[in-house]
């Protein structure tokens, strides 16, 4: 668990820098590429003696290709349509897909019927968030954010149940896991991103390494070495956990004004989905 707590504590403050330095600033497919291909760099001299086998290494960088590549699409261009606070909060279905990847889909079991009620006790509670102004603009954040939500929950249930060396053997071939992302982040920016709106300040270029050293670089892999120590519920749960630390980094410093009723309530409104879809989880199979 200390890894996945010392990783919590690192990206509490990411979502906070990606929001205000760089959304509508840095165009996202810039900043995704940037961001992975800096993470890349910090492994890359580890490659050079890794022998992980050509199939262990396609399935590294398949993983990565999802969990950071697709995942950071979705996510930095949420950033245009939601504030950090509901960006947080709407990841809090994190967990359901955690254990419906990992005990239901590949587990092979039928989806109890609860579990649709908290999809859609989920979407009330966002909707609660932005209630006065809830159209295509809030929708297609919340579409967004639930598009990342289940790469990077994919992600993690793909690398837990992948056969792997120890701690650091993994170390030394994680780079292929960021290969992956950066093959994704790359075609996307070559199709479409915007070269004009590269970084332009030192502040931003601060930012990115930040992101693609720090939280990607030595993050995904705390995080990922983490979640094949504990179980899933544990795992499902610590999805969550950045979500307080993240928003209270956000009001504190950044966005004191927040609309802390609307936050409260809709973020109750989908604690509630997590905690009906987990009580349904622990029930035996139909």
């Amino acid at each position: 668990m200390l890894f996945l707590w010392l990783v919590t504590l690192g990206w509490a403050f990411s979502f906070s820098l990606i929001g205000v330095y760089l959304s509508g600033q840095v165009d996202d497919y810039v900043s995704v590429f940037v961001r992975t291909l800096l993470a890349l760099l910090l492994f890359a001299p580890l490659l050079a003696r890794a022998r992980p086998g050509a199939g262990l290494a396609l399935r590294l960088a398949g993983i990565g290709a999802v969990q950071i590549g697709l995942m950071y699409l979705f996510l930095f261009h949420a950033f245009a349509h939601l504030s950090v606070p509901e960006l947080l909060l709407f990841t809090t279905l994190t967990p359901l897909y955690v254990t419906l990847i990992d005990e239901r889909i590949l587990g092979r079991r039928r989806l109890p019927m609860a579990w649709w009620l908290a999809a859609a006790l989920a979407v009330v509670g966002a909707a609660v968030i932005r209630f006065a102004g809830v159209g295509s603009d809030v929708l297609t954040g919340f579409v967004l954010i639930q598009a990342a939500n289940l790469c990077f929950a994919f992600g993690q249930v793909w690398y837990k149940r992948t056969n792997l060396p120890p701690a650091l053997s993994q170390v030394q071939i994680f780079g292929f896991f960021f290969l992956g992302g950066v093959v994704v982040s790359g075609v996307a920016l070559l199709l479409f991103g915007d070269l004009s709106r590269m970084p332009t300040t030192p502040l931003q270029w601060s930012v990115l390494l930040w992101l693609g050293l720090g939280a990607s670089g030595l993050g995904y892999l705390g995080w990922n070495i983490g979640a094949r120590r504990v179980n899933t519920g544990q795992l499902a749960a610590m999805n969550n956990m950045l979500i307080p630390a993240g928003i209270l980094v956000n009001v504190l410093i950044w966005n004191r004004d927040a609309d802390w009723p609307r936050l409260i309530l809709g973020g109750g409104i989908i604690v509630l989905a997590v905690w009906l879809a987990g009580r349904a989880g622990r029930r035996p199979a139909a």
